[in-house]
């Protein structure tokens, strides 16, 4: 086993680690450990909401979740030698869930996947789903199953939803002076347009005193992914990836986690991922003045990786930036056409049973396959959303007979 130089005890807070992380992005948070160029080594994580959800049948936990903890991060690594102006190179070598533990955190044997409430937090269909609903997830090797979506088992494309490298102050400065702006075009909106920094519940790894104090008042939230990487929820990020970050700051400062067993594209609901802690080996390398060599200023560069779920048949539903309810178009909003898509594909799977929450969870935390089909022919922009049918322990495909309704139960509801 590679050696680990970020350890979680899954039965205390990330606050109460021997080595806590962080939620915040800051040049100034202290570097937890340091690995050299060509280093294979591992850190734990701690779910990204610090397992304030759990294995039950309710969702008020979803519904009060408190996000000014979020998310907890493992870190920061230091990288010798790295300067800005590099790129950090980091292979992700093999991830899951807690080994050989069951317990009451995420991660521990089991995860979860959630529909956040309108009011905290919201998620892609928030105006058609405004309260929060939760699904409960048992892990099998490979495989997933929920007793709040029965008829359903897939294999999961585990991956880290939230990796990055530390920002600049200057760089810092930026996200915050434009996230400020956007919020204050609309700043009574629900959900927000964006989250400013908060001292609220800030943790800023090993750092006491002013410094600590600094952290809260500057430090990035970390919901958005932003220029150093960040939460990108990319759910091809997985077992042999390779991905090259910018460095912005001395030792590049590698900090990361909210792990994901499996998620489909966009993870819709915002918690739409089945979340869980577990554990992440790293190979980092340098390409000193890599930023500039090839051209990268505003974003990581991702090669897929290549270990995924063989998924041979697909029901592929359609949608175009035509808001239906209210008979408006939009011009090549894809935005729009990829939540018609969704709204189209939930339909369909409530004619045989499932409830729109349920519908709504799956196709968040499946391996479902969005792509952008075709944004030039105006006006419509046009996504597709191709949801796999081995998945389903029946026949979801059309057919002249017609659905059979089941009575599939419900997802975890609040009281």
């Amino acid at each position: 086993m590679p050696k680990v130089v970020f350890s979680v005890d899954q039965s205390k807070s990330m606050r109460d680690q021997q080595v806590p992380g962080h939620n915040r992005w800051h040049p100034d948070i202290p570097v937890a450990a340091m690995v050299r160029p060509g280093d294979v080594f591992r850190v734990e994580c701690r779910e990204w909401t610090d397992a304030q959800l759990h294995n039950n049948d309710s969702s008020n936990d979803v519904r009060d979740v408190d996000l000014t903890l979020a998310h907890m991060l493992s870190g920061p690594i230091g990288v010798e030698g790295a300067e800005p102006g590099d790129l950090l190179v980091v292979d992700v070598l093999d991830l899951g869930p807690v080994p050989q533990e069951t317990g009451e955190a995420p991660g521990q044997g089991w995860g979860y996947t959630g529909i956040f409430a309108k009011v905290n937090g919201g998620g892609f269909l928030t105006d058609y789903f405004p309260d929060a609903y939760k699904a409960i997830w048992d892990f099998n090797g490979i495989y997933a199953t929920s007793r709040h979506l029965p008829g359903i088992r897939y294999a999961g494309i585990t991956h880290p939803g939230l990796f990055g490298t530390a920002p600049s102050a200057e760089l810092l400065a930026s996200w915050n002076q434009r996230e400020q702006a956007l919020i204050d075009t609309d700043p009574d909106r629900v959900p927000a347009l964006g989250l400013p920094p908060l001292t609220d519940n800030a943790l800023g790894g090993t750092a006491t005193g002013e410094v600590a104090d600094r952290i809260a008042r500057e430090g990035a939230r970390t919901v958005p992914a932003r220029e150093n990487g960040g939460n990108h929820d990319i759910k091809n990020f997985t077992r042999g990836a390779r991905v090259f970050y910018p460095v912005h700051v001395k030792d590049a400062k590698l900090s990361g986690g909210d792990l994901h067993f499996s998620q489909g594209d966009g993870e819709i609901t915002f918690c739409g991922a089945i979340e869980m802690g577990g554990f992440i080996d790293f190979h980092v390398d340098l390409i000193k003045g890599g930023m500039e060599k090839y051209g990268v200023s505003t974003n990581p560069i991702f090669m897929p990786g290549n270990v995924e779920p063989r998924y041979s048949e697909f029901l592929s539903f359609i949608g175009i930036s035509v808001d239906h309810d209210t008979n408006t178009n939009y011009y090549l909003d894809a935005t729009v056409a990829y939540r018609r898509a969704c709204l189209n594909a939930i339909e369909y799977l409530k004619r045989w049973g499932y409830t729109g929450e349920q519908a709504y969870l799956l196709l968040g935390s499946a391996p479902i396959e969005g792509r952008i089909s075709g944004v030039v022919d105006i006006p419509n922009a046009c996504c597709s959303l191709y949801l796999p049918t081995a998945i389903f322990d029946f026949d979801v495909r059309p057919n002249a007979d017609g659905p059979v309704k089941q009575d599939r139960g419900q997802c975890a509801v609040t009281s």
